[in-house]
């Protein structure tokens, strides 16, 4: 139970870095739609920094828990989440190169994790 902890906790924490691909998405947008003058293109920035600042300190912490190479490993599943959330929340369309690359990215985690 308590390696299932600490693989959720890691997990967390990647999926917490994908959300700077998010703020960073829709800085974009405000940035190309508004220019320099847009309020919201501040607001993202400031949160896309933030998260990966949060990021780091949560991501030092959870690694000491872990081999590097197994946290290295599972951290590609960022990946994964990035293409979640351009699904979700951009209403993006996969591609059969994205699923077949995430399933590459699963299967390469598995592989690393079961040699732990």
């Amino acid at each position: 139970m308590e390696k299932i902890k600490k693989y959720i906790l890691l997990h967390l924490t990647v999926m917490l870095f994908s959300f700077t691909s998010v703020y960073s998405k829709a800085a974009s947008g405000f940035y190309n739609r508004e220019g320099l003058t847009s309020p919201m293109l501040y607001l993202f920035l400031f949160l896309m920094l933030l998260n990966c600042a949060l990021y780091a300190v949560i991501w030092q912490k959870v690694i000491k828990k872990f081999e590097l190479n197994v946290a290295y490993a599972n951290r590609t599943v960022y990946l994964i989440w990035s293409q979640i959330w351009a699904v979700v929340i951009f209403h993006e369309n996969l591609s059969v190169n994205n699923i077949i690359g995430m399933i590459i990215v699963f299967i390469g985690v598995l592989v690393v994790v079961a040699h732990e």
